[in-house]
């Protein structure tokens, strides 16, 4: 697979269009910027007379994030080889929130005659260089497919002496991917047809990738899960910071299982009891939900949580879902994996009991400052 399809060729107009959500990322925006404009998308686009837009969204930055990816997208856009391929602009939004930027870019700032979306976050490296064209090709040659990802690479991963924290962390990496359906929210590649069928509530914390998962899967809730409609493209990978030290583990853990207990109160339990036109335009409903009334997700949290009782029971299954991926290892893999999830299992227990104690203050939004050093350096 080495780019888009001929079906695409002479289409016209902007054929894709690229938002990177950035928060206070002033040490990194260069260098994702710079690996973006390595892909050889941009090529391609040229030769078949296509276009695509590429948007910054600097959301609640208090650095100078903006102030950069502008300087980086003024410089592309003047002497790039490919700069007739593409346009490009940063823009400065005041609200934080991962959220909000995406629905800003989906419904507001993305180009609607767009076919296809790539959403990145901000503190990435992209690797391959046909990354990007081989997701967009994933999507057109396969119509059933709604979300095309690549692989995502820890950065410790390319460290030839690695530690004990770093070695359970490339493990557990192992673990997740043997999941089906993967969807990794630092990038990938979705149909704007289906993209601009959803809404990201306010409320919805730090699992929008989780949440969108769900949502594609299941065709907007009508149908059983079907993996299939998220699919890795070949020769595309991206570089990302690891958390390796505990505590950075433990604040990330928190911040997913917050996710992931919206998610289930979200998708198992309140949009099943919407009808099958609200389901279909979900955008829609779920936009009208959140400016009509404001705390109406809230107040389903606190329902689950005097429902639920007990931490354990905020999130059914998570304490079996390592050991369900490592069921799908095979050979020595299973027995190499094993401490991994064991440790996960305990990692889950602790972070689950934090994320049940934050919502119970009736809060949502937890965005720690626990990185690592080194991805983009």
């Amino acid at each position: 697979m080495s780019g888009l399809t001929t079906s695409t060729k002479r289409a016209g107009g902007t054929h894709i269009s690229i938002g990177i959500i950035a928060w206070n990322e002033e040490r990194n925006i260069q260098h994702t910027l710079e690996s973006l404009f390595q892909q050889s998308l941009f090529e391609i686009l040229s030769g078949r007379d296509l276009r695509c837009e590429i948007l910054c969204l600097a959301n609640g930055c208090t650095d100078q994030t903006r102030e950069i990816a502008a300087a980086v997208l003024a410089e592309q856009s003047e002497h790039h080889p490919f700069r007739q391929a593409f346009v490009c602009r940063a823009l400065d939004i005041r609200e934080q929130g991962k959220n909000n930027a995406w629905n800003l870019f989906v419904h507001n700032f993305s180009a609607p005659e767009a076919r296809h979306l790539v959403l990145m976050d901000a503190d990435i490296v992209i690797n391959h260089p046909r990354t990007l064209a081989n997701m967009v090709a994933t999507l057109e040659e396969n119509p059933a497919a709604c979300v095309a990802t690549d692989q995502p690479c820890k950065h410790i991963a390319a460290k030839s002496d690695v530690s004990l924290m770093e070695r359970f962390s490339l493990l557990a990496s192992q673990l997740t991917q043997a999941g089906e359906g993967q969807l990794c929210g630092q990038l990938y590649c979705i149909r704007a047809e289906v993209a601009r069928r959803i809404y990201l509530p306010k409320d919805l914390a730090a699992c929008e990738d989780g949440f969108i998962k769900a949502i594609v899967c299941t065709s907007f809730l009508t149908t059983e899960s079907v993996p299939s409609r998220i699919l890795r493209a070949p020769e595309a990978s991206h570089t990302f910071e690891a958390y390796t030290s505990i505590r950075a583990i433990l604040k990330n853990q928190k911040r997913q299982m917050i996710g992931q207990a919206i998610v289930h109160i979200l998708v198992d339990d309140y949009l099943t009891t919407l009808s099958r036109a609200e389901r279909f335009d979900l955008a829609r409903t779920l936009r009208e939900k959140d400016t009509n009334d404001p705390f109406w997700l809230k107040r389903l949290i606190g329902e689950h949580l005097r429902r639920t009782r007990f931490f354990w029971r905020l999130i059914p299954g998570f304490a079996s879902l390592r050991f369900k991926r490592l069921a799908r290892l095979r050979g020595w893999n299973k027995i190499i994996c094993f401490p991994a999830a064991f440790a996960g299992l305990l990692v889950a227990m602790v972070s689950c009991f934090r994320a049940r104690g934050f919502l119970e203050q009736g809060q949502t939004q937890y965005w720690p400052h626990a990185k690592s050093s080194g991805a983009n350096s």
